[in-house]
C-alpha cells in the first residue's frame, strides 16, 4: 500500500494559539484483535467540536496552506489557557466516530471475520484515511449497508438509547427533550414512538414544531412562545415525565423545566409543604450549545438533580448485556429508526476551510456535515 495517511489534528501551543492541519502519519499495520479500516464517511459532531476547537476564539481564525492542505490558526482567550494545559504542544487527533470498509485483519477469528466488510467503528482519531482498531470498537454492518449511512452509528444512537435505558433505570415513565428537532431528537423521537414511551419535545421555531409533527411526534412545545411555561406544564401533567436531557446546558431552561415540572406534580398535592413535592425531577446536561453559567430559579422544591450525562460514562453504569442489546439494535435499524441526514458533504481538506467551519461551528439545529474521504 503506497497511499498516503492523512490525519486532522488540533495542536495548541504555547503562545495561546490553536492549530488545525492535516498530517502525514503511518499507515498502521494491524496486531491480533484488530483491523484496519479505510475510512469514508465520518460526521462532525458537537462532541468532536470540542477537540478540534479547544475554547479558541474561531472569529480571530485565518487559513493558510494550500486548497488540499489547509492549516486553520486561531487565537485562544489568555483566560481559558490554565484549563488546556494538559493540551499545550499536543497533537490531538480529531474525530469519533466513522464508518469505512476492513482492508487487513490480525490473526484472531474475530478480525478476520470483518475482512472486506463494512464497519462503524468508534474510539478516536477517525478524521483520517486509514485506522487501526480493536474489533470490539467496531459494529459490523448489514450487507449493502453504505458508510455513509453507517457513519453515525455509535454517538447519537447510542445517546438516544441511553436515554432511553436511563429513564427506565431511574423509574421515571417519560422523557423531556430539548432542541429536539436536531438529528439526535429525531432518533429520540422514533425510538420512543416504537417502544411505547412519551416524549416531550422542546424546539424554538415553529418549522421544528412541523418537522417533529411530521414524524409523529405527539408533545411539542415552542420555548420562544409566550404560552410555554403553560404549555410544557401541561404536556407535563399529560405525560408525568420527571427526566429531561438538555443540550443547551447554559441559560435557565434546566430551571423552566424544574419549575414545570413541579408544577405539574403539585397539582395532586392535598397538603402544601413549604420544601415543595417529594416528586423526584432530574434534568441530564449532555451538550453546552450555551457554554454560560446554568441559571436555577429555585422555585421547584428539594426533590431535584441536575447532573451531567456524558455518553461512556453513562454507558459503563448500563452494563454489558445492554450495552451489546444497544448496539445490536442500531446495526439492525441504522436505516430506519438510526438513520442520519446530512445537509453538507465534505472532504478532510474542505472540514478545515473557513467558509464550512464558519457554518458547523454554528452547530445549527438542522444542519449537519459529513466529511466524505
Amino acid at each position: 500500500m503506497t497511499d498516503t495517511n492523512l490525519q486532522l489534528t488540533s495542536t495548541i501551543t504555547d503562545d495561546n494559539k490553536l492549530e488545525l492541519a492535516l498530517r502525514e502519519i503511518e499507515i498502521p499495520q494491524p496486531g491480533e484483535n484488530q483491523v484496519v479500516i479505510q475510512m469514508q464517511a465520518c460526521p462532525l459532531n458537537p462532541s468532536d467540536l470540542g477537540v478540534m476547537f479547544g475554547l479558541a476564539d474561531m472569529t480571530t481564525a485565518i487559513q493558510s496552506g494550500s486548497a488540499d492542505r489547509p492549516v486553520i490558526r486561531a487565537e485562544i482567550p489568555a483566560k481559558f489557557m490554565s484549563a488546556l494545559k494538559a493540551r499545550v504542544g499536543k497533537s490531538l487527533p480529531v474525530g469519533n466516530e466513522g464508518a469505512g470498509k476492513v482492508i487487513a485483519t490480525g490473526s484472531s477469528a474475530a478480525a478476520k471475520s470483518l475482512m472486506g466488510k463494512t464497519v462503524a467503528v468508534i474510539g478516536g482519531g477517525t478524521y483520517r484515511k486509514y485506522l487501526c482498531a480493536d474489533v470490539r470498537s467496531c459494529l459490523e454492518m448489514a450487507p449493502g449497508t453504505s458508510a455513509t449511512e453507517a457513519a453515525s452509528s455509535f454517538v447519537n444512537p447510542l445517546t438516544a438509547l441511553a436515554m432511553v435505558e436511563t429513564m427506565r433505570a431511574e423509574g421515571h415513565k417519560a422523557i423531556v427533550h430539548a432542541a429536539a428537532a436536531s438529528n439526535l431528537g429525531q432518533m429520540l423521537n422514533r425510538i420512543c414512538i416504537a417502544d411505547g414511551i412519551d416524549l416531550v419535545n422542546i424546539v424554538r421555531k415553529p418549522e421544528q414544531e412541523t418537522l417533529l409533527r411530521n414524524l409523529g411526534a405527539k408533545y411539542i412545545v415552542n420555548s420562544s412562545s409566550d404560552s410555554f411555561y403553560a404549555d410544557l406544564t401541561a404536556a407535563l401533567v399529560a405525560t408525568g415525565a420527571t427526566i429531561a436531557f438538555d443540550p443547551i446546558g447554559g441559560g435557565k431552561l434546566a430551571s423552566d423545566i424544574l419549575t414545570c415540572m413541579e408544577a405539574a406534580a403539585s397539582r395532586n398535592m392535598t397538603e402544601y409543604s413549604v420544601y415543595g413535592t417529594d416528586v423526584y425531577k432530574q434534568v441530564y446536561i449532555y451538550g453546552a450549545l450555551d457554554r454560560g453559567p446554568i441559571n436555577l430559579n429555585r422555585s421547584f422544591g428539594f426533590a431535584w438533580g441536575v447532573n451531567g450525562f456524558l455518553l461512556f460514562n453513562v454507558l459503563g453504569k448500563l452494563g454489558a448485556q445492554t450495552n451489546i442489546a444497544m448496539r445490536k439494535r442500531i446495526a439492525e435499524e441504522i436505516t430506519t429508526t438510526f438513520a442520519s441526514h446530512y445537509t453538507h458533504e465534505v472532504s478532510l481538506a474542505e472540514a478545515l476551510h473557513l467558509d464550512n467551519i464558519a457554518k458547523y461551528a454554528k452547530q445549527a439545529t438542522g444542519e449537519k456535515f459529513l466529511i466524505k474521504l
